[in-house]
Parts: structure tokens; C-alpha cells; sequence
């Protein structure tokens, strides 16, 4: 299920609630009672298309890049959807912060849609990466957007209702998308994973756009809009383009592309300083640790997961449909993983659970390219997937309580957005090494015939990306052990710069 991580972190960090400025609450029915229902459906909704569309698109890449002659690419349409997330959700807070949620949910869908249809059309696989690129934008603009949407509409009492709502919207199509992709994938063509979208969006954005006009619109407690801050959307962007030369460097291989490397680099590293809380690369221990975690957490787990179902359509000849239910059974374990160590009598064992996760991530990405080996099982792979995500579950969870626990009030927006930007920054540095690996060892290489079933050509350019990825995860497990602030000293954690 790659992608889901953005989406579920999106919940995990939402943040403590927002002073209670939202309309009074005239029904007492719920989220589904008279005075939200329509705003509650719309936005669930919403969120559901846009997670099934995030859990769908691991299954139609491998025959998508193969189409476009772009397996040599194939990180990219991973990695440009990541981003220009990150731009688009450090973005989305100035601006529903300063003039309402409205104006980002709305650019977002748009963006969303346009960038499904263009990657749908595409007729080479540089466009198709440009589609994803404009797709990402628009999902970081708007999964913060909702959150807002959730802290001014609805009241205290009806907020965690509505976040769980959000969260039980990405775990049906967790399960079910990837199932679906690849019928539609073999029966209709890949295209339509793409395509089919954008007009089921519009009826539950209908649905909703009045009602968040109403209920969320304009700035907070009718203030005069404030204007951006300049110095984040200048750092933000300095990710993003950093990020984004780095990937391209990486997978180009060439002599003169250390120049574009160099130049993500010096963009990359000082936005990075200016935005995650200082100490982060060292795990100085309590909230750097925290938000080092994350990272290595998403970052190794969606690097390896990107590469499962080209592994298993390309080595193994396995069709799309079936390499998408591999990974079908993780939606459900990584709810239970949350949900297991959100219980009050595991909050003593919090960091311990985080390590066992961390372990359990590992193990899961060890384990997936012995299905290279043709005496093993396909079926391994949806096992090892399964407590892949039910460790991921838990540290996801874990890393957002201690967040809290370590933010002052003041100061958890700020740290909440830190840890988003670890979760995405790593996912696309780590997806760089990946495909780097992956192409240097001639996985580009894959064509029709093996993404057929002919055979496993290359399998030394898939144990390439997993392995790399499940020693960064065992580091994780390290990392776990720092997560208690400490008392006292020079080791306090400190909020992002």
C-alpha cells in the first residue's frame, strides 16, 4: 500500500485541538447529525478517494512504467509525489491559518485531479512523473487543509469522532485498492486507475465546499488575514527542490550529475536545519529522537514497499491483480497496530513498543526478497507485509503520542510539522538511494517479457533496495531507545528552528 503512510501520519499528527472556535453546536446527533452531517460525508469522502487512489497506485505502476518505457524511472513516480507534498502541506498550514481552509482544499482537489489526468494521459514516462508531482501538491494541500476544516467546524466533543472517521477511511481502501488496481489494471488498462478519479470526486466536493464555507471559512475569530511567513515557504521549498535534485542525481548516474546532486544538497540541508527540531541527526534524546523515527520508520518502509509489486510482477510473473493483494492484508494489521498501543495501560511501555515495531518493520523488509527464490511461496510476501504494518502501526502511533507529550501547547504545530516533513523527506531520500541502487545493478533493464512472467532478469537489483532498507530499519530500533526526554541537561530537546 505505498503512499498510505502520508495519509495516515496526516491523522497521527494532527496536533491537540484548536481552541474551540467553531460554530455552536446545535445537534447533538454527532457528526452525522443534523448540523454536520453533510460537511462529515463530504470531507470522509473525500479522503476515502484520495487514500484508495494512494493505495491503488503501487499496483498499476509496474505495468504503467513498463508501458511507458520507464522502469529505469520507476522511483520517481514515487518520489515526485513526496516532494512536492512537503511544499504543498508546510503551504496549505500559512494558508488556512491566515484565510481559511477553503482556498486550500479547493486548489488541492483541483490540483489533485489535474494531476491524476495528467498522468493518466501521459505518453512518455517524464510526464507521467510530472502528473505525479502536480498529484502530490494538491494531497499536501489538502490532507492539513481537513485538519483545519476538523478544528474549526466541529466542537471539542465531536472532534475525535471525526478523526477516527478519517482514520477508518484509509483502511478499507488499504484493503480493498490494491484488489481493485489490478483488476482494473489488467481488465481496462492502467490508465483508469488514474482517470476514473477526478470524476468521482466532485459529487462529495460539492457536498462539502458550501458547508466549509460556512463553518470554516475566513481567518480565525474574524481577524484581518496575516501574511504568510516567507521564511518557511522559502525552507519548504528548499526542501522540495532540494529533495527533488537529489532523486534526479541519484538516478542518473552519470559523471556531471554530482552537479545536480551538490546543488539539492546546499538547498536541501539548511532548509532541513530550519525546520526539524535541532539535534534530529544526532537522536539527541526526547523530541529529535522523535522526529528521527518517524523518519527512518516511513522512509525505509515505503522505499521497500514501492519495489513489491514490480518485484513480484517482473520476477515472479505473478499478475497485477495478485501483487496488489499481497499487500491488501496491511491495512488492516497497521489499524490494529495503532490501536493496540493507543491503549492506557501500554502508555507505560510506549518506547518499548516503538522498538518492537522498529523490529518487526525490519524483519518484514528482510524477509520479502527471499520470494526471489523460486522455491519460496509468493504468499510469504502478504505474511511478511502483514507484521510489516502492524509494526508500523504501532511506531506511527507511538511517535505522535510522545510528540504531544513532548510539544508544549505553543509549540506542537510546529513540532507536528517537523515530523510530517521527517516522514516525507525520508521517504524521498531513501526512495533516491533505492532506485539508485536499483538502476545501477540494471533494473531498469525489466521489460515486457519478464513484467509478463518471462523470468526473473535481474533479482540482485531488487535484494539491492530491501536489504539496504531493513539495516536503515534496524537502526530505527536503536534510535527507539532515545525517544524518554530527559530531566535535565544539555540533551533537552528543543523545538524546530
Amino acid at each position: 500500500m505505498p503512499l498510505t503512510l502520508i495519509g495516515m501520519t496526516a491523522l497521527d499528527d494532527a496536533g491537540p485541538a484548536a481552541p474551540d472556535t467553531a460554530v455552536p453546536d446545535p445537534d447533538r446527533g454527532g457528526v452525522l447529525g443534523r448540523g454536520y452531517r453533510a460537511l462529515s460525508i463530504g470531507i470522509v469522502t473525500v479522503i476515502v478517494l484520495i487514500a484508495f487512489e494512494a493505495t491503488a497506485v503501487g499496483t498499476a505502476m509496474p505495468v504503467a512504467a513498463r508501458d511507458l518505457d520507464g522502469v529505469a524511472l520507476y522511483a520517481f513516480a514515487f518520489s515526485a509525489y513526496f516532494t512536492t507534498s512537503l511544499f504543498g502541506m508546510v503551504l496549505a498550514g500559512q494558508w488556512a491559518d491566515r484565510r481559511g481552509p477553503l482556498g486550500p482544499v479547493g486548489a488541492g482537489i483541483g490540483a489533485f485531479a489535474a494531476g491524476l489526468l495528467l498522468a493518466g494521459t501521459a505518453a512518455n514516462m517524464w510526464t507521467f512523473i510530472v502528473g505525479r508531482a502536480v498529484q502530490g501538491l494538491g494531497g499536501g494541500l489538502v490532507i492539513v487543509a481537513l485538519y483545519v476544516v476538523v478544528s474549526r467546524a466541529y466542537p471539542a466533543r465531536l472532534r475525535p469522532a471525526i478523526l477516527a472517521a478519517f482514520a477508518a477511511a484509509w483502511v478499507v481502501p488499504s484493503v480493498v485498492g490494491p484488489l481493485a488496481a489490478g483488476a482494473v489494471t489488467q481488465h481496462l488498462g492502467w490508465r483508469w486507475v488514474f482517470l476514473g478519479i477526478p470524476v468521482l470526486v466532485l459529487a462529495p466536493l460539492g457536498l462539502a465546499l458550501p458547508h466549509i464555507r460556512r463553518q470554516a471559512g475566513g481567518s480565525p475569530e474574524g481577524r484581518a488575514p496575516e501574511p504568510f511567513e516567507r521564511r518557511r515557504i522559502r525552507l519548504a521549498f528548499g526542501i522540495s527542490a532540494g529533495a527533488g535534485l537529489i532523486q534526479y542525481a541519484a538516478q542518473d548516474l552519470r559523471p556531471l550529475s554530482v552537479l545536480p546532486g551538490l546543488a539539492g544538497a546546499a538547498l536541501l540541508v539548511p532548509s532541513v536545519l530550519g525546520l526539524l527540531p535541532r539535534g534530529t541527526y544526532r537522536a539527541v534524546r526526547g523530541l529529535p529522537s522523535v522526529v528521527l523515527l518517524r523518519g527512518i520508520a516511513a522512509g525505509s518502509f515505503i522505499a521497500a514497499e514501492s519495489f513489491v509489486p514490480l518485484m513480484l510482477v517482473t520476477q515472479r510473473g505473478v499478475s497485477p491483480t495478485l501483487a496488489g493483494l499481497s499487500l491488501a492484508a496491511g491495512g488492516a494489521t497497521w489499524a490494529i497496530g495503532s490501536w493496540a498501543q493507543a491503549r492506557p495501560r501500554m502508555e507505560p511501555h510506549r518506547e518499548r513498543l516503538a522498538a518492537v515495531g522498529m523490529v518487526l518493520v525490519a524483519a518484514a523488509i528482510a524477509t520479502v526478497p527471499l520470494v526471489l527464490l523460486d522455491d519460496v511461496p509468493v504468499w510469504l510476501t502478504a505474511v511478511a507485509w502483514a507484521y510489516g504494518c502492524l509494526g508500523m502501526g504501532i511506531v506511527t502511533s507511538a511517535t505522535s503520542v510522545l510528540l504531544l507529550q513532548l510539544s508544549a501547547p505553543e509549540e506542537a504545530g510546529t513540532n507536528s510539522a517537523a515530523l510530517q516533513i521527517s516522514d516525507g523527506l525520508s521517504n524521498t531520500l531513501l526512495l533516491a538511494a533505492g532506485g539508485a541502487a536499483f538502476a545501477a545493478l540494471g533494473g531498469g533493464a525489466v521489460g515486457h517479457g519478464v513484467a509478463q512472467g518471462a523470468g526473473g532478469a535481474h533479482p540482485a537489483a531488487f535484494v539491492a533496495v530491501f536489504l539496504p532498507m531493513a539495516a536503515v530499519a534496524l537502526i530505527g530500533v536503536a534510535v527507539a531507545t532515545r525517544l524518554r526526554a530527559p530531566a535535565t541537561g544539555e540533551d533537552a530537546p528543543v523545538t524546530a528552528g
